[in-house]
């Protein structure tokens, strides 16, 4: 089995592995090629995001700079925002689902590492070479999500849609759909319901109104 194989299988893989290094040396240099773009420079970018990214939606926007660990191990839908300092370490799959807004320095992480030092230092192979070796878990993000600025997402978790997660919150459980969480550890604080309607803010409405469902 290929070690990339491996990470999608959630076993223990070695990241040092010349295929895996080889993807993400690529991923590394279409990630600084992008973040020195300015966002005028669109097909430029848009390219760069294609060579990049499993997918990435109509409509949808990462303001940049960026880091992708594996690009390739990413899908974001349709009509996203993504504000500064996006970093995505996918070495598990990062599915992000549709009309999602991201505050700055939004981390996604996936990989976990042993716990006892020792193994962090070295494992044996199958062969008795020692290695580094950790395992992947995949993150999901669903549609109509919002994030504040400076949250981090632990390896595993999944967000549900209709959520907001607060600013500075550490991501380490699922959050059901239309909750508004938020902490370190991230925490479900309340459910997400129509009185948190603007519409029940005339002082700040002016001659907004939202678009009818």
């Amino acid at each position: 089995m290929r070690e990339e194989e491996k990470i999608f299988s959630g076993v223990l893989f070695n990241p040092g592995d010349p295929e895996l290094k080889a993807i993400k040396l690529r991923s590394h240099k279409l990630s600084a090629q992008y973040s020195a773009t300015g966002e005028d420079e669109t097909e430029i970018r848009a390219e760069l995001i294609r060579q990049m990214l499993a997918e990435f939606g109509e409509g949808s926007f990462l303001q940049g700079p960026v880091f992708f660990h594996y690009g390739r191990h990413t899908k974001i839908g349709r009509r996203c925002f993504f504000n500064y300092n996006l970093t995505i370490q996918d070495d598990a799959p990062v599915v992000i689902g549709d009309d999602n807004n991201f505050g700055p320095n939004l981390t996604i992480v996936t990989p976990v590492h042993p716990m006892l030092p020792e193994e962090r230092r070295f494992m044996l192979d199958g062969n008795g070479v020692p290695k580094h070796f950790c395992y992947a878990k995949p993150v999901r993000i669903g549609n109509d999500c919002w994030s504040g600025a400076n949250v981090v997402v632990c390896p595993g978790v999944t967000i549900g849609d209709g959520c907001v997660i607060g600013a500075g919150s550490v991501v380490t459980r699922d959050i059901p759909p239309l909750s508004f969480a938020a902490g370190n550890p991230c925490r479900v604080i309340r459910e997400i319901t129509e009185a948190d309607s603007m519409v029940r803010k005339p002082e700040i409405l002016a001659d907004n109104r939202p678009m009818p469902r």
